[in-house]
């Protein structure tokens, strides 16, 4: 096979770039809103993790299958249009870009902008924790353009960095909390009610982000190889850190803590388990993992309208977006057009946010319980390939899809808890029937 002239990055980055992405600041600032759906069981907090896991280990697994036969710009939409059709693809391409990875971006810049202002205890208004992300989200689409291998620096160092808090925070609090009591604590009325199932929301989104790799694939080194390994290790070490991390920061903190201190509560277990001056170097390492995350998200999201351009009459502007510069090796109108409409979507986020429009969530958990609807048509794919005996292995091409479908499902039922869940599928459909519109319009 023809060597790609783009590849640049090794397996260690595409491992730290799902772990970096998925790890991040789901984890930090979601665990109150996981109890709070739990009415206080870590026990079944531990179980939604785990039901969760599901969708993206066998997720991954199944996806690999597909990353194995392609080595293609665009990563789910390339696998929508290899193996199912054009006009899925576009559909594909259209959510992810316009709402997607923009909606996800922006909610995790405006955590850089809450950590910060926990930093330095500014007690910062709403406005300036937006402005200080939106800084952070403007500075990261600027190096990741004029620097990527930076960009791709920075993804391993700070996934490494960001294992830090979770594993000493985590191993502290089981040492010197009481975990045993925290998971024996689970009344039946909690378990009998399905409302715990709204939790699936924030767990998916601490979750989220190990798809946002497969939009770099073509420029991973031997990415038929290095794509499938990278899919099937990286989901494994999220879910035992995160299991780790949030049985040991809620037996040590106290459940009612954390709910009521939200995202200040890691600040608050630091400082009572290693001293102020060493909880506020937990709390940088929090804000370089959460930038990781950004970094990871951008680098994915930046290269999307790119891929849809290169496809003939997929999306507007197509020959301005599929312009690569010469000396970067970074399609830069692609870069502006993703930062563009990251800025609406923070505008947006602000509104929500400052009006309390969305409770207890964000513009983006709805947003990843719809993506896991079109992962189950890939998965499907996966199963056809196996009956056509493309692929030999009944756990490869069966198993897994079912057991990512399954998973899906599950995350899928925690988004329909959500009042706003039916509104956001039709606005959803609204810019999946533009995509196709536009296509249709645009391939005679």
């Amino acid at each position: 096979m023809k060597k790609n002239k783009h590849e640049k990055y090794s397996l260690l980055t595409a491992i730290t770039m799902i772990v970096g992405t998925c790890i991040g600041s789901g984890i930090f600032f979601k665990s109150d809103n996981i109890l709070i759906s739990t009415q206080g069981s870590i026990l079944l907090g531990v179980l939604l993790f785990i039901m969760a896991a599901i969708a993206i280990i066998f997720g991954s697994l199944t996806i690999a299958q597909l990353a194995r036969r392609t080595d293609q710009p665009g990563g789910l939409v390339t696998y929508a249009q290899e193996f199912v059709n054009h006009q899925t693809a576009g559909g594909f391409g259209w959510f992810l870009t316009l709402i997607y990875y923009p909606t996800i971006t922006v909610v995790v810049s405006w955590v850089v902008g809450i950590y910060v202002d926990i930093l330095f205890h500014l007690q910062a208004s709403l406005e300036l924790q937006f402005g200080i992300g939106f800084l952070f989200l403007v500075i990261c689409f600027g190096y990741n353009i004029l620097l990527p291998r930076f960009g791709a620096i920075f993804q391993d160092v700070s996934t490494f960095m960001k294992m830090l808090p979770l594993f000493l925070l985590g191993l502290l609090g089981i040492l010197f909390g009481d975990p045993l009591s925290g998971l024996s604590d689970l009344s039946p009325a909690t378990l009998m009610s399905s409302s715990w199932l709204v939790a699936l929301g924030p767990i998916a989104y601490s979750y989220d982000g190990w798809i946002v790799a497969t939009s770099i694939a073509h420029e991973v080194k031997d990415s038929q190889k290095t794509m499938p390994k990278a899919l099937t290790i990286a989901p494994l070490i999220v879910l035992g850190i995160y299991i780790f991390y949030f049985v040991g920061i809620t037996s040590y903190v106290g459940v009612d803590q954390v709910m009521i201190l939200g995202d200040a509560h890691v600040s608050v277990a630091a400082t009572q388990l290693l001293g102020p001056i060493f909880a506020k170097l937990m709390i940088v390492f929090v804000i370089i993992s959460v930038m990781g995350t950004v970094n990871g998200l951008v680098t994915g999201y930046m290269r999307m309208p790119y891929s849809l351009a290169l496809r003939k009459g997929m999306f507007p502007f197509s020959r301005i977006l599929q312009k690569v510069h010469p000396q970067l090796d970074i399609p830069i109108y692609s870069s502006l057009i993703a930062f563009l409409i990251s800025s609406f979507w923070m505008f947006i986020h602000y509104i929500c946010t400052k009006f309390n429009l969305l409770p207890n969530s964000d513009v983006s958990e709805i947003a990843i319980s719809i993506a896991y609807i079109l992962y189950i048509v890939l998965y499907y794919q996966v199963i056809k390939l196996y009956i056509k005996k493309e692929i030999k292995s009944f756990f490869k091409g069966i198993i897994c899809p079912l057991f990512a479908t399954i998973g899906s499902f599950i995350i899928l039922s925690g988004g329909l808890q959500s009042r706003y869940f039916i509104y956001y599928v039709f606005f959803c459909g609204f810019i999946y029937g533009l995509s196709q519109i536009y296509m249709y319009r645009h391939q005679k």
